[in-house]
């Protein structure tokens, strides 16, 4: 096995373990779990209002409760005091003293309800404008990592895409260098068949044949040559082409001697 080939292997592997280790610890799921358990806890804070806002308002309700049956003892003692009946009138009028220390105690009861309830009113409100910052900021940060997972994934394509073509260079070097080899000896197999080396078996010519084509070609060569010695003996111009002295010769042949 090849350097290159370990090397790019081992390439893949390590981008392999490197996209699992990125998916098991995406920095924007973590930020999305983060803005989820705020925006939760904001929710805690905001029933803990509402409880407290619930406790205010039944110690209102049994303040008011108090503060008409107070009332009620109150028109109660004027009533017998009408009648003539001082005793009837202390024993209502003690009675309404009574309700005035619950509905003292109601009353330091409710402002401490109210004040808890003031603090975690203000409490939830930082909570969520630091939510709603925090939101601004993941989602700032997810775009910015998006945009660099994108950078490097172009970084990694352009990469790849440069080892691909020096891959492909080395691969088209190869197969021109089989071309001009296979090129050579076509060649070179013409040559041989055209000096009769080798046997063309596409055209298959016996010994024969062979010498009789040879024997056909010398004789017309000595014909030719023939019909020139004749025109020049006789002082005949030479023809100007070979075709032309071709045709005397045959012309000349064809004559009786």
């Amino acid at each position: 096995m090849g350097m290159g080939v370990m090397k790019r292997m081992s390439g893949i592997i390590q981008a392999k373990t490197n996209k699992l280790l990125d998916k098991a610890e995406d920095p924007r799921e973590s930020l999305d779990l983060t803005y989820q358990k705020q925006l939760e806890s904001l929710q805690k804070v905001r029933r803990s209002v509402a409880d407290v806002t619930t406790a205010k308002k039944r110690i209102e309700l049994q303040a008011n409760q108090l503060q008409g049956q107070a009332d009620k003892l109150q028109q109660q003692a004027k009533a017998a005091l009408t009648q003539g009946n001082e005793d009837l009138a202390r024993e209502a009028l003690s009675r309404r003293a009574a309700l005035g220390e619950q509905l003292a105690d109601l009353q330091s009861q409710h402002d401490q309800v109210a004040g808890q309830e003031q603090k975690l009113v203000d409490t939830a409100q930082k909570l969520q404008s630091q939510v709603d910052s925090f939101r601004t900021k993941k989602e700032t940060m997810k775009a910015t990592y998006t945009a660099a997972e994108a950078q490097t994934k172009i970084g990694e394509a352009v990469s790849g895409i440069s080892e691909s073509m020096s891959d492909a260079g080395m691969s088209m070097q190869r197969a021109q260098d089989k071309i001009d080899g296979m090129q050579a000896r076509a060649g070179a197999m013409d040559e041989l068949l055209a000096s009769g080396a080798l046997t063309d078996l596409t055209n298959p010519v016996d010994d024969i044949q062979a010498q009789l084509d040879k024997a056909s070609t010398t004789s017309a060569v000595d014909d030719q040559l023939a019909a020139l010695k004749a025109e020049v003996g006789s002082g005949t111009p030479p023809p100007a082409e070979l075709g032309a002295a071709v045709d005397a010769a045959d012309d000349h042949g064809d004559q009786p001697s």
